[in-house]
């Protein structure tokens, strides 16, 4: 048994369809799952409770802990770290094995490409957090008390990934005639991992006997484009000329005192500033595979904008 805690977005579904296709049996567990085609059940559970937690991983070989909060600090704070020890008290109890699906919040500004021995440095209370609760998982690893590996991505785009950046500023806007935008800087590179090769990497660090009690980076293009170039290949694929506009830290500022979404991702910013480079060559070593390339990505991703 795989169980998905946390499944319904961008990720977990895509990672349901891989499992789907290789006839595994899944069981989907989030506040309010949703089953799909296949060996699939369903669990509705809270997994900031313990109790619900250890129903949902019992009996499973493979738990993927993929949880996505709602964008609030305060939420984070109360929630993130109880999530964390109760995946892991689950776990332990059931003997399975804990994949953490996580995002490089902890690193802070990395000057250069962060890998998976970049130090956790954060510069952001939501990057404290972060670090807080892959340290967590880390020192369980260490200790011997679990078999557990954390496979971290870098911001995501594709196909169905409601929340991505590039989804909601750049392809959402140009399905709907509208301008497309960018975050602070677009003159800077920004590395983004496809959604789909996420989901299949998953799978493959999930199979190798040599992956675990690791930290990988998943697989993600080398040599990103800038937010100019990337909107560029966007308004090709969607038959329209590129221009856009660039939403300032001034500009995200005011905006923050009416939108709370906004608020909470001012503090991100220097994600968009900065160059932004994530490094996946240990995956591509380790597994002889390539990521797919920006210019397929975006391709993909604007066709299903448009459907």
């Amino acid at each position: 048994m795989v169980t998905i805690l946390g499944a319904g977005g961008a990720i977990g579904n895509e990672l349901a369809k891989v499992l789907t296709a290789r006839n595994e049996r899944i069981r989907l567990v989030s506040r309010n799952p949703k089953a799909s085609t296949g060996s699939v059940e369903t669990l509705a559970a809270d997994l900031s409770q313990l109790d619900d937690t250890v129903k949902a991983v019992s009996g499973s070989d493979v738990a993927f802990l993929l949880v996505g909060l709602k964008y609030d600090l305060k939420l984070w704070r109360e929630l993130w770290p109880r999530i964390m020890r109760n995946s892991i008290e689950a776990a332990e109890r059931a003997n399975a094995r804990l994949i953490f699906f996580d995002n490089v919040y902890m690193y802070g500004k990395v000057d250069g490409a962060m890998t998976e021995e970049t130090p956790f440095r954060p510069c952001s209370r939501k990057g404290e957090i972060r670090a807080e609760i892959a340290t967590m998982l880390l020192n369980e690893i260490k200790a011997g008390n679990l078999t557990a590996l954390i496979a971290r991505s870098a911001d995501f785009y594709g196909p169905g990934a409601r929340t991505g950046i590039p989804n909601v500023l750049v392809f959402d806007k140009l399905a709907k005639g509208q301008k497309p935008a960018w975050l602070s800087n677009d003159s800077v590179k920004h590395s983004f991992t496809f959604t789909p090769d996420a989901a299949r990497s998953l799978v493959q660090l999930m199979d190798s006997e040599t992956s675990w009690n690791q930290t990988w980076h998943v697989p993600t293009a080398p040599n990103p484009p800038t937010g100019k170039e990337f909107i560029a290949l966007a308004a090709k694929e969607c038959g329209t000329t590129p221009k856009h506009r660039v939403f300032t830290r001034p500009m995200l500022k005011v905006a923050g005192w009416f939108n709370t979404t906004v608020r909470e991702l001012y503090e991100m910013l220097y994600q968009y500033e900065f160059e932004y480079i994530f490094d996946s060559s240990k995956f591509a070593r380790a597994f002889h595979s390539q990521p797919t390339s920006y210019a397929e990505g975006i391709r993909k991703t604007a066709e299903a904008s448009r459907q």
